[in-house]
């Protein structure tokens, strides 16, 4: 087939616009050729499950599904009955972004939370957490979180031990988003089970798209008491696949050789030197009309500049408002963003900024 795009052509709007890792080609190449059982009775979901009991814990069961709002909207709603409500941020991805699936597809109630850094803290549960026993109320009775946030941010392992403690206390499930979870871990720099499975997470949604595969991603039951029926609603809910092979293969090739680390670390640093050449000149006075709005503590710049300059500059490089209103804007890199584009998008915004 001809190629119809320049692969020269590089963005920040989103990691999801960046192609498949080369190693991951090659797993699903690997995994081709023969005849395997469908929908998940195969060798590589067999090794899937085994990899992830090993960085997650003997208990985990592992899930392959197609993509993070089928991982999400499923993985809640095997946490509670109908009458259950999901207490989240307001800028939490299910509630912004997934077009009301939780509510339309499965019935769940959000019950959001404002917070300026796309965290949720104890305190900030508990302004939701009541109301149990009022038939008027729907029942709060999971907890979810992103990590790494919505606006860039992460949760230390403290923090989310914290919340999975009130959460438990208050016989509300604990569900991690981790659609950039391997930028987490990289930033972290500590074991996965770590900040998960033993500070309490009770149900994990496990990326993969956002860091170089090709459209698949995994629920992991990491307590599968809390989440009984999960095998039944996947298929209810238009997520299982019937060549999982591939889709297993793909997530194993980001625990191969610890490519998915590897990745999500260059992805962070690369975040990094954007802000950091930014911050520079800044410092030294060779750019001005430009703020930051949130901490850089993973692959995500969230910035603040004129709205006229932000037009300027996405003629030239793509990226996303995410709020006008505001003037703020956010830049992502990803695995295969190169020092050359960071200094060469560096070299726009100054330009664009100075005029």
């Amino acid at each position: 087939m001809q190629r119809l795009h320049d692969t020269e052509t590089r963005g920040f709007a989103s990691d999801n616009y960046a192609g498949i890792h080369p190693e991951t080609l090659e797993a699903i190449a690997a995994a081709n050729g023969g005849h395997q059982i469908a929908y998940g009775e195969d060798h590589y979901t067999a090794r899937l499950s085994e990899v992830v009991r090993e960085h997650f814990g003997d208990a985990a069961e592992t899930f392959p599904v197609f993509n993070g709002t089928g991982a999400n909207v499923t993985a809640l709603t095997a946490l509670m009955p109908r009458w259950g409500a999901v207490i989240a941020t307001g800028t939490a991805h299910i509630h912004t972004d997934e077009a009301g699936a939780p509510e339309r597809v499965h019935g769940l109630k959000l019950l959001t939370v404002p917070t300026p850094d796309g965290k949720l803290t104890p305190e900030l549960i508990e302004t939701e957490a009541w109301g149990w026993g009022d038939e008027h109320r729907a029942q709060p009775l999971a907890v979810s979180i992103t990590q790494t946030t919505e606006l860039g941010t992460r949760y230390t392992v403290d923090e989310v031990r914290a919340i999975a403690e009130l959460a438990h206390a208050k016989g509300m499930a604990l569900h991690m988003d981790g659609a950039r979870i391997w930028n987490a871990a990289a930033a972290l720099d500590v074991p996965f089970r770590e900040f998960t499975t033993e500070a309490g997470v009770d149900i994990l949604s496990l990326g993969g798209t956002k860091n170089g595969l090709l459209g698949v991603e995994a629920i992991v039951a990491l307590d599968p008491s809390r989440a009984p029926g999960l095998v039944y609603l996947r298929k209810l809910g238009m997520q299982l696949g019937s060549k999982m092979r591939f889709m297993s293969a793909q997530l194993l090739s980001l625990f191969d050789d610890g490519l998915g680390l590897r990745s999500a670390a260059h992805a962070n640093a690369m975040a990094a030197r954007l802000r950091g050449a930014l911050e520079a000149g800044l410092a030294d006075g060779t750019i001005s009309g430009l703020g930051f709005s949130q901490a850089t503590e993973a692959n995500a710049v969230f910035a603040v500049l004129d709205n006229a300059v932000a037009d300027r500059i996405r003629e030239r490089v793509r990226f996303y408002d995410w709020d006008r209103a505001a003037g703020e804007v956010r830049w992502m890199t990803s695995w295969d963003t190169t020092e050359a584009d960071i200094d060469a998008f560096v070299a726009v915004i100054r330009e664009e900024l100075a005029r």
